[in-house]
């Protein structure tokens, strides 16, 4: 008798609310003209190209309100954005991620920890954003306000809920409303603080660069997703998989900081907080696809489809949908997370301090005695960051 063949292991969570069930092509075009890259080779030859700009993160409606020639960081290209990427680079070192925030990580974790610990119950994702914007706040320097209100803020600026053209208008007026909010109550008196006793934060470093308070709102509204909103969806998943996982959970325990940290990066690798990337051309690039050299035409919009290129064969090996903490990435030369941070000029430079406070916050909370996931959480997309949501996923000790 022929046993059957067992099927293939797939691990990953997010993929249905994503629409990524299965992987894209190397290279394709979508109706709307927009190229869709799917390969790792591909997608690299692209991000380490000098060809393209920014066209996600709403890049358009930011570049609108650009004045004076500033342009905030995230939208930035060529020789302006290598100044500014390392001017602010000691803001995001690994040795200075590891001296200066390792502290407040810690002592943030263990004072959320507690207060779950004396409830009995929690919201994971209230958690994980109050972690996140705490500690993201202090490197930018939002500290002249109430964390846990900052962090209602940024969960309304970020979570789209809108599904057809009304709640789409009701959306956009209220998101102005909470981006002055913002604004009153946390960047305007961090800037006020910052102009009388500056100190060793972003907005400091703007400051002393001449930037407008509009202008360095800008960036914080840039830091407060790229910091805090993904942070947070980060942990979640983490959580997730770890505590579905008897097996993996005992493993991330049971290892050093960097064999925690190899796993996160494994399951970040899998599920990828920014699901796609996109670029415009600027101008024309050859690029290889399965060995035919192809061109992208300046003007192209580019879509880099993070959870395919993560999960190509050729570079992360066998069962690509599985979660291996021991993965073999070859001669690839990428991180545990492949492209989950990007690549070339514009990847990310927190992602040491992403990883970092994702490891101190989950190997606490992961040793609560009894714990599990009462509930999980539910699935989301935000087209603002192309990335999934995760909502309401429920803690408590039994």
């Amino acid at each position: 008798m022929t046993m059957p063949e067992s099927a293939p292991v797939d691990d990953r969570k997010t993929a249905a609310v994503a629409g990524e069930l299965q992987r894209c092509p190397a290279l394709s075009h979508r109706p709307d003209g927009t190229v869709e890259i799917g390969s790792f080779s591909v997608a690299r030859q692209l991000l380490r190209s000098n060809a393209t700009r920014q066209a996600g993160f709403r890049a358009e409606d930011m570049m609108r309100f650009s004045t004076a020639g500033i342009v905030p960081i995230l939208y930035q290209e060529g020789e302006p954005h290598h100044r500014q990427r390392a001017a602010t680079a000691r803001f995001f070192a690994p040795k200075v991620v590891t001296t200066r925030y390792r502290e407040l990580t810690t002592t943030l974790a263990e004072r959320l920890i507690g207060e779950f610990r004396a409830r009995g119950t929690a919201d994971l994702d209230a958690m994980s954003l109050e972690l996140a914007v705490t500690v993201a706040a202090e490197i930018v320097g939002l500290t002249q306000s109430d964390p846990r209100a900052m962090a209602r803020r940024v969960d309304r600026f970020f979570t789209d809920s809108q599904k057809n053209p009304l709640q789409a208008a009701i959306h956009e007026i209220r998101t102005r409303i909470w981006l002055l909010s913002f604004y009153l109550r946390d960047v305007r008196p961090a800037i006020r603080t910052r102009r009388k006793t500056p100190r060793e934060d972003v907005i400091s470093h703007l400051i002393a660069q001449g930037y407008a308070d509009h202008q360095i709102l800008t960036e914080c509204i840039t830091y407060a997703a790229a910091g805090m909103a993904t942070t947070r969806e980060f942990i979640v998943v983490a959580a997730w998989h770890l505590l579905d996982r008897p097996d993996l959970r005992e493993r991330f325990l049971a290892a050093p900081e960097p064999g925690q940290i190899a796993i996160l990066e494994e399951i970040l690798r899998l599920e990828p907080v920014v699901g796609t990337l996109y670029r415009r051309m600027q101008q024309d690039l050859s690029l290889t696809v399965d060995g035919t050299p192809t061109t992208l035409r300046a003007g192209t919009k580019v879509a880099v489809n993070i959870r395919s290129t993560n999960t190509d064969g050729a570079v992360v090996g066998e069962c690509p949908f599985s979660i291996n903490p021991d993965r073999d990435f070859g001669s690839a030369k990428t991180g545990g997370e492949a492209l989950s941070f990007g690549d070339g000029a514009h990847r990310c430079p927190g992602a040491p301090l992403a990883m970092l406070e994702s490891a101190i916050f989950l190997d606490r909370l992961l040793r609560v005695p009894d714990i599990r996931l009462q509930r999980a959480p539910s699935l989301g997309w935000g087209p603002t960051v192309a990335g999934y949501e995760l909502r309401g996923a429920t803690l408590t000790i039994d």
